[in-house]
Formats: structure tokens, C-alpha cells, sequence
């Protein structure tokens, strides 16, 4: 191994540090330190599909206190294509983000292009819905035709954009992840169906682990290829800022995800085997927790997860982002979410309140000319009232969508910042108490 290599091997891609927990509970307030700065969790992962976050400037993401931004997988590797992104420098440079940034893995673009195409379906549904009684098999027994078909080897897909056939295996999906060049990446995983037979999360479940030890091995052989003379230490970076020339190059964490739907014994198989997995004496330098959840269980499922995973690695509730549900996630051990809910509800004139979500398109906020929340701080209640967004929605004016989008980003920043300010205060539960019965879903 070369003097470049060895110093690669040697380098943390992240460390993470707990500062306190929940006293009784899995919960904590901790740091997690990348390459592009220090991500203070429990924290929120805004969603930016496309290297975008829909009608938001990155510049209005710094100043709503966002600490990281998720990308995707699937839609950049058809638009514009994972080699443009990499000849741009990266994702960081390509959107002009400098803060921390993920990306997932595809897995979940498996689940929604295959069963449930067609559905509407998100990552938390109610068991009492018989509309989601679906299967994950390729055939389109209920007259939807499917975009995605699963073998064991990979996924083959049509696009969305134009039809054209792809084949992704987790290897292939681990190299675009690294031409993306984002500081977290996840391995390729099967996300299932809540209300799929145990007969078929096992086999899902074999898939996504032998699929997550062959993503392990492709991003260790592909870290070991980076050829470069000088890597900044982590101490570098987190006391200077410096990164240099370098930024790009750094090792990426890689993350494995849980499965196992909502049967108990195979999530609790699921996270003990992604947890001791390992390629060469490296394992994984975090944790994901995936699959479309019954919202009935979601807690519990968390639990069973969090209790088995190493307490020294981060852990990713992936798809989550109701105010409920986040309080759940961090009482179980949950350290970072994503979810494009705050952001694709306010598109429709949905915005979060302390005494939860009201609809500006209602006829009584015409002529209410006070701010969304008395007390937020973000840029669009500093400037503008229900009265101005309660029009630009009404006129279909693109600004509705970009002012809506900050305050809900906002929002749950804070909310989930106030959550960590509570741990660290010892005073958690109060808070969550205190806020549950005002807020109203």
C-alpha cells in the first residue's frame, strides 16, 4: 500500500461525538464532524433532490440554519448524469453548497418505481388502508404497469424522463454516489412495503444484506483509488476550516441501512448484521434506518434498531419528517432525518405553526396582514404576511412557493434544534409535552 493510500485508510471519513443523552432513554445531542463542517444533531436533513432544494437559493438554506442537505441518487444519474456532476467538482461546488451533504442510495426509487408505482405512497402509511395491501413484484397483477423489476444481482428500471432502460447493482450505485461526492453515502438497500408477508421481507432483507456487503466492498476498493499526496486531518479542518484544493477527495462515510419491515425478528437480524458487517476489518461509519413504515409502529420499530446498533455511530431515519414523528425518532436514538414534506407541503400552502399546519389558500387569511408565527425569526415572516402569500398562492406566482418553503424549512430547523438545546438542558420530555399539546397535525 502507497504513502498516499495508507494515509487514506488512516483518515476518519467522519467522528462522532455524543454530548449527552436522555437519561433512561436511546436519545442523545451529539456532533458529528465531515469534511464541509460540523453537523449538531439531532438535526433535520433538507431534501434537495435534484441538487436543488425546489424554489430555495442554497443562500436561504444557510440562513434558515440548515446543516445538511440529502441528494438523489436515482434522479441525478438520469439528469444531468453522475460524470457532469463529477466533472463540476462535485455536488458541493455543482449546487453551491458548502455546508454537509448525503446522498441516498436508490433504494427507495426501487420500492416507489416497482410496487409502489402508481400508489402515492410515502414512507409512513396507516395499516387500516387496504389500498396499501401491495406486493413488491415486478408484475402488474393490479393492471399498474411497473418501471422497476428486483433481482437478486440488481434492479432494472425504465426512466421516467424518456423510457430508456437501466440496470443498477449496488456497485453501481456506490460509484455514481462517489462521482456525486457528497460526505455521507448510503449503501444500495430494498426498501419493502409495510404490509409485505414475512416471507418476502426475508428474502428483501437477504437482498438488501448481501447487497450492502458489495456496496462495503466497492467504496472501500474505490477510497483506496484516491491518489493524492496530501490529506488534511479532520483536526485540520474542523479548527482551521482548511480544505483547500482538497475538498472533494476527502473519504466519503458510508452508511448501511436496516430493513425488515415491521415484523420484529427480522429488523433486530437486520441491524445486528449491518452492524458487525465488515469488508477488510472496515465496517460501516454509520447507520440508516429504511422502509416505508406503518405510522402505528414506527416507535417501536426505531427501538428494536436503535438498541443493537452501536451507540458510538450516527444513526439516519430515512423518509421522516412530521413534527410527531420526530420527537419519536429522537426519544428512540434517532440522530438525523430527512424528508421532503416541509418543503413540498408548502409548495401547496401548507405551513407549519406552533399549533400546527394551516392551508393560506383559506379564504379568512385574504385579509389577515399579520406574519405566518408571531414569534418566527425566518425572512419571509420578517417581510411579509399571511395576506401577501395568501395572493402570490392565489396569482400562482412562483415567490409563494420560495416564502413558503423558508418558513417551513425554518420551522423544523428550529424545532429540531430546540429539541437538542432540551437534551442538552435535561429537559426533553417538557418540551416535547409542551409543544404536542399545542401543535395539531
Amino acid at each position: 500500500m502507497g504513502r498516499s493510500e495508507d494515509k487514506l485508510k488512516l483518515m476518519k471519513s467522519l467522528e462522532f461525538k455524543i454530548e449527552k443523552k436522555i437519561e433512561g432513554f436511546l436519545g442523545r445531542a451529539g456532533i458529528i464532524s465531515t469534511p464541509h463542517g460540523k453537523i449538531l444533531t439531532p438535526s433535520f436533513v433538507v431534501v434537495g433532490t435534484k441538487a436543488t432544494v425546489k424554489s430555495v437559493l442554497p443562500e436561504d438554506l444557510k440562513n434558515n440554519n440548515t446543516g445538511v442537505v440529502l441528494a438523489n441518487t436515482y434522479h441525478l444519474y438520469l439528469q444531468p448524469g453522475d460524470e457532469i456532476v463529477k466533472e463540476a467538482g462535485g455536488l458541493h461546488k455543482f449546487m453551491n453548497w458548502e455546508g454537509p451533504m448525503m446522498t441516498d442510495s436508490g433504494g427507495f426509487q426501487v420500492f416507489s418505481l416497482g410496487a409502489a408505482y402508481g400508489k402515492e405512497i410515502g414512507k409512513v402509511v396507516s395499516v387500516t388502508d387496504p389500498s396499501l395491501l401491495i406486493t413488491e413484484r415486478s408484475s402488474a397483477e393490479d393492471g399498474v404497469p411497473r418501471l422497476a423489476t428486483i433481482g437478486n444481482d440488481g434492479v432494472s428500471f425504465r426512466s421516467h424522463i424518456d423510457g430508456s432502460l437501466h440496470y443498477i447493482t449496488p456497485e453501481k450505485s456506490i460509484e455514481i454516489q462517489h462521482n456525486l461526492g457528497a460526505d455521507i453515502i448510503f449503501a444500495f438497500d430494498e426498501c419493502t412495503s409495510p404490509m409485505e408477508n414475512d416471507r418476502y421481507q426475508e428474502e428483501a432483507l437477504s437482498r438488501t444484506h448481501s447487497w450492502a456487503k458489495r456496496s462495503l466492498k466497492r467504496h472501500i476498493e474505490l477510497e483506496h483509488s484516491k491518489k493524492i499526496s496530501h490529506i488534511p486531518s479532520m483536526w485540520e479542518v474542523s479548527h482551521t476550516g482548511y480544505v483547500g484544493d482538497f475538498k472533494d477527495l476527502f473519504p466519503q462515510a458510508l452508511f448501511g441501512i436496516v430493513q425488515g419491515g415491521r415484523n420484529e425478528e427480522l429488523r433486530k437480524k437486520s441491524a445486528k448484521v449491518i452492524a458487525e458487517m465488515e469488508v477488510d476489518g472496515v465496517g460501516f461509519d454509520g447507520f440508516g434506518i429504511g422502509g416505508s413504515f406503518a405510522k402505528e409502529d414506527m416507535s417501536t420499530a426505531c427501538k428494536w434498531v436503535n438498541e443493537i446498533l452501536p451507540e458510538g455511530k450516527p444513526r439516519h431515519l430515512l423518509g421522516i419528517g412530521e413534527p410527531e414523528d420526530l420527537f419519536m425518532g429522537v426519544e428512540n436514538g434517532v440522530d438525523l432525518f430527512d424528508c421532503v414534506g416541509p418543503t413540498r407541503i408548502a409548495r401547496n400552502g401548507s405551513l407549519f405553526t406552533k399549533n400546527g399546519k394551516i392551508n393560506i389558500m383559506n379564504e379568512k387569511f385574504k385579509n389577515d396582514f399579520s406574519k405566518i408565527e408571531d414569534d418566527c425569526e425566518c425572512d419571509t415572516c420578517k417581510n411579509y404576511t399571511r395576506a401577501y402569500l395568501s395572493h402570490l398562492f392565489r396569482a400562482k406566482e412562483m415567490l409563494g412557493a420560495t416564502l413558503a418553503s423558508i418558513h417551513n424549512t425554518y420551522f423544523i430547523n428550529k424545532l429540531v434544534a430546540d429539541m437538542r438545546k432540551a437534551i442538552l438542558e435535561d429537559k426533553f420530555f417538557e418540551f416535547k409535552e409542551e409543544f404536542l399539546k399545542n401543535y395539531k397535525s
